[in-house]
């Protein structure tokens, strides 16, 4: 009875159940419960320390829990070996909080990285493919050519977002994707995010403080708070959550359950 049910609902894409991670006496994740339907883009919000980065990084498996479950199309990924990390790593695209580029590569090389390095693809259609997502995501293939510390903020934005997509991911990350931008770059950032994720069909994992962003990039917002998931709903349901935390944060005010933390 319950394998038939299982066969007739949707494998969620991502998910994780109880993730407890703890450094020392610094407990961050508390049980985080959280799952990511296919095709769907869920954006994760909350203050600093609220544990946004250890779960991504426990997804990724830069961190390993202390405890709990993270199921990638149904596949446990917690205490994977090394080959079958890798198999699940292929799946994932990544856009880093400060676009992470390698100053000593070209533009192309950065977005072709994974490509190459990671998919053992030959140089000619690694740079072919390289320039069809810089194109993809606004900028000139010339810029290809350029280095990192040749361009502007926001173009090193883009091109990570191009590096994030140039595998055809399943699955993309997004480490707040908007910051150090200003509002019109953040706003071109977030609309290549929406634009890119439905072209490829992607499910989309994003951690930001950014309200105007997670607006904007996300069918359903979760929101953090010391190492628990306290609201998760579709992002129209958001000014009406019902959540004193959640209406206090996407306000910005000083006053609420939220205390701020002192030095």
């Amino acid at each position: 009875m319950s394998s038939a049910k299982t066969k007739t609902n949707p494998v969620n894409k991502l998910k994780l159940t109880g993730v407890h991670k703890s450094f020392g006496s610094n407990h961050v994740l508390n049980g985080v419960d959280i799952a990511v339907e296919p095709g769907k883009s869920l954006v994760v919000i909350g203050g600093s320390g609220s544990g946004k980065s250890v779960m991504l990084k426990s997804v990724l498996g830069i961190v390993q829990p202390d405890q709990g479950s993270i199921t990638v199309d149904g596949q446990e990924t917690v205490g994977l070996g090394p080959k079958d990390r890798d198999a699940v790593m292929r799946k994932f695209g990544m856009l880093f909080q400060g676009a992470a580029l390698f100053d000593s590569m070209k533009v192309w090389e950065n977005v072709s990285f994974g490509l190459m390095q990671g998919r053992g693809m030959d140089k000619r259609s690694a740079h072919e493919i390289a320039i069809e997502k810089i194109t993809a995501v606004g900028l000139k293939p010339e810029v290809g050519d350029l280095y990192p510390a040749e361009i502007s903020g926001g173009m090193q934005k883009r091109v990570g977002l191009a590096r994030a997509i140039a595998t055809s991911p399943e699955i993309i990350f997004f480490d707040e994707p908007t910051t150090g931008l200003d509002p019109i770059m953040s706003d071109v950032i977030n609309d290549l995010i929406v634009k890119s994720v439905k072209e490829l069909g992607a499910t989309a994992l994003s951690i930001t403080h950014d309200m105007a962003s997670a607006r904007k990039i996300a069918d359903h917002i979760a929101m953090i708070y010391e190492g628990r998931i306290i609201w998760h709903g579709p992002v129209d349901d958001l000014d009406h959550s019902g959540n004193e935390y959640v209406d206090q944060f996407i306000h910005g005010r000083a006053d609420g359950p939220i205390t701020r933390r002192t030095a």
